[in-house]
């Protein structure tokens, strides 16, 4: 997921800190932002956390 690093590194979030969040594994944080498949129920956990939409999640990351 491209954009999973920008929208954590955004809100100053470890990867430990979003998958406490997200109650996902922290390799499942490193997966997604390393651009390997995840579960979708992970996803849809993660852009919860991150509060944003899963279809955000899965676009480029947004430039400033």
């Amino acid at each position: 997921m491209p954009a999973l690093e920008w929208y954590r590194r955004r809100l100053a979030l470890s990867q430990e800190d979003l998958a406490h969040l997200a109650h996902v594994g922290k390799s499942t944080v490193g997966r997604g932002e390393s651009g390997k498949p995840i579960r979708p129920s992970s996803v849809r956990k993660l852009a919860k956390a991150l509060k944003i939409s899963a279809w955000d999640l899965q676009q480029p990351a947004p430039s400033v």
